[in-house]
């Protein structure tokens, strides 16, 4: 099979580590390896709530609406150049759990973009309806604060650096609340990928 290019990418393991004041913590993050671009969806993971403007999507042959958020269910999920096992594969995911948009469906096959904006193609049984976000990923090297409530100057549960994935546990088109790193709390939806701004996931 031809392989491309060894270029690895971020995200894939974390690392953490904690400096705790009262009940604010600073969380820091060292991530590596969100794919290893090498060799070169969702399956029917249920999509909950609804995006907030109401905007129209069209359903694909699932049943399901495109585009949508989903997750990766393994540690490594090769993604291919094409709708087949015949098809090269262009790199591969090295993170459970990271949040991808379904763009296309083909048969058993989803086309799929990372919020670095690349896309290929999964086989629907390696991805899940689990919602997940990665926090801020365009502000290399800075945190997010996790707040206690869903408000502008609510006390601080921990940082959270950019790029780390968290569980979507719901939001309401404005807060998510999330969990990550054994902490939950809430930030801004703008800053996530993985939700659309103005969804609501129960």
């Amino acid at each position: 099979m031809a392989e491309g290019p060894a270029k690895k990418r971020r995200y894939g393991s974390i690392v953490l580590s904690l400096a705790c004041i009262g009940v604010a913590c600073a969380v820091g993050w060292s991530l590596f390896g969100k794919r290893l671009e090498s060799q070169a969806s969702a399956g029917r993971g249920a999509v909950t709530g609804s995006i907030g403007m109401e905007v129209a999507r069209p359903v694909g042959a699932s049943g399901f609406p495109i585009p949508r958020f989903v997750s990766l269910k393994a540690e490594k999920v090769n993604v291919r150049r094409g709708p087949s096992s015949d098809h090269p594969v262009a790199w591969v995911f090295q993170r459970k759990g990271l949040p991808v948009e379904i763009v296309a469906e083909f048969e058993n096959w989803r086309r799929v973009r990372d919020s670095d904006g690349e896309e290929g193609w999964i086989l629907q049984n390696m991805l899940a309806g689990r919602r997940t976000a990665e926090i801020a990923p365009w502000k290399k090297g800075q945190n997010v604060t996790l707040l206690q409530s869903p408000r502008n100057g609510a006390g601080m549960v921990a940082k959270v650096g950019s790029g780390v994935v968290a569980e979507v546990e719901n939001c309401d088109g404005d807060w998510c609340e999330l969990s990550a790193g054994g902490y939950s709390g809430f930030v801004e939806q703008t800053q996530l990928w993985g939700v659309y701004p103005g969804e609501k996931v129960n």
